[in-house]
């Protein structure tokens, strides 16, 4: 079309990112006993880690998933990520926030070898975002906070709008959903997406 303008692209990669957990110190020790540290299973951007202790999550009506993985350092606060069809499942109500953003969410039941704790808060669906170094987002011409849209070129096509990105040091280029949308838009870790700018 006469006078139109080709958008530019940036490509990212995508992780799926299943359901996890983050938890206080404190919570550690309720869950698996006094003085007990998380052990690193996988080394993961920001100096985060994937452990290799698991605990039960419980919703309404003692609906349970098991073997749901810690990621690791310890927070300020507890945490629950999870998919919407994990909450169906679950029978819980959880919002769709940004990571640490747990104010009135859902709340949840985690349940350790030693011990269990209730959240009264803390469960939620986590937002699709874009981790970037500053020189990835100087290339991508985006910045901290700003909000993009990312398109899937595969056979279905997707195209993932109000997709945060987040700007630091720490990060490797990467594109975060959750397992409900990979598996809607047909994507698997690894996959490649391209942000769309003007």
């Amino acid at each position: 079309m006469e006078g139109s303008k080709e958008k530019e692209s940036y490509a990212v990669p995508i992780g799926v990112s299943a359901r996890h957990v983050h938890l206080t110190g404190e919570h550690v020790e309720i869950l698996f006993g006094k003085g007990y540290e998380l052990t690193r299973k996988k080394e993961l951007m920001g100096g985060q880690f994937a452990s290799n202790e698991q605990v039960t999550i419980v919703g309404y009506k003692l609906r349970a998933m098991e073997n749901v993985r810690i990621l690791g350092p310890v927070r300020k606060k507890s945490q629950v990520e999870i998919s919407a069809t994990d909450a169906i499942k679950l029978g819980i109500k959880a919002p769709v926030r940004d990571s640490g953003d747990i104010e009135n969410s859902a709340p949840i039941t985690i349940v350790g070898p030693k011990g269990a704790i209730y959240l009264k808060e803390g469960c939620i669906i986590a937002k699709r975002h874009i981790h970037m170094a500053p020189s990835d987002a100087r290339a991508a011409g985006v910045k901290n906070g700003e909000v993009v849209s990312v398109k899937a070129e595969n056979v279905r096509g997707t195209t993932f709008n109000h997709v945060t990105i987040r700007v630091d040091e720490s990060y490797t280029l990467e594109m975060h959903i959750d397992t409900d949308e990979a598996n809607a838009a047909g994507i698997i870790t690894g996959d490649t997406a391209l942000i769309y700018k003007s």
